[in-house]
This record gives structure tokens, sequence and C-alpha cells, in this order.
């Protein structure tokens, strides 16, 4: 298994975790930077994100790189997507083999949504030596 399939299955573990804004603790509840983060931890990488965002922005890092990851085409399992949802949102997601895991404030809780993304990707990050 690689790294990134370990991220994609510790997304996947988090599908039903009760969305919470600014959530990083599974058993409190995530947001979309708390999935991701949550995911690269349990595969064993070690990431420390900003704290000051709000859900318009949801910055991950968009001009910082969290150690652990490198920037990629963001079309792996295992990628780490920043997505523009529209104008003035942007989300995090988690690419799995069938489509993303990423936090839904509308359901309020963490979801698997399979197929195309149907959102563009700003950036994208991958775990550094799982490059392809």
């Amino acid at each position: 298994m690689t790294a990134g399939d370990e991220v994609a299955a510790a997304a996947r573990a988090l599908v039903g975790v009760r969305f919470r804004a600014q959530g990083r603790d599974p058993a409190l509840g995530l947001d979309c930077v708390g999935v991701a983060v949550a995911a690269l931890r349990a595969a064993g990488v070690s990431v420390a994100v900003r704290g000051d965002y709000s859900l318009r922005s949801a910055r991950w890092v968009v001009d910082d790189e969290p150690g652990g990851v490198v920037r990629c085409a963001g079309d792996a399992p295992g990628d780490v997507l920043l997505l523009r949802i529209d104008a003035t949102q942007l989300h995090v997601a988690v690419r799995t083999d069938g489509g993303i895991v990423h936090a839904d404030a509308g359901l309020r809780r963490v979801v698997e949504r399979p197929g195309a993304l149907g959102w563009p990707i700003v950036a994208a990050w991958r775990v550094a030596g799982n490059e392809r």
C-alpha cells in the first residue's frame, strides 16, 4: 500500500464523523481542513496548519506547504485538494480512487462523494516521497 493509499483509506475511515467548524479531533467533529489533517496524521504524516481561517476561505495553506507533503496535480488517491467551490469560497478534500472525502457543512458530517470533482482544483499536495 502506498502512502497515498493510506491517506485515502484514513479519510474513508472518517466518513460519518460529525461536522464541526474548526474541528481537528474526529471524536469531537471535523471541518474540511480537519479531515485532511486527520487523514494525513493517521497515515503517519505530521502536518501543522493555520488556525486563522474561515469557512469562506477554507485556508489550508495556499502560500505555505505543510511539512511532509509536496505540490502535485491532484490526480492520485490520497492527494489533498484545495478546490474552488465558487468565486469566494475554497474547500479542502482528500482524493480517493472513486471521488473525494470531505466535510459537508450542509449534511453536517464527513462524506465520500463519488465521481468527477465538479469543482476546479486550485492547488494539491501529495505525501512527500509518494510522487509518481
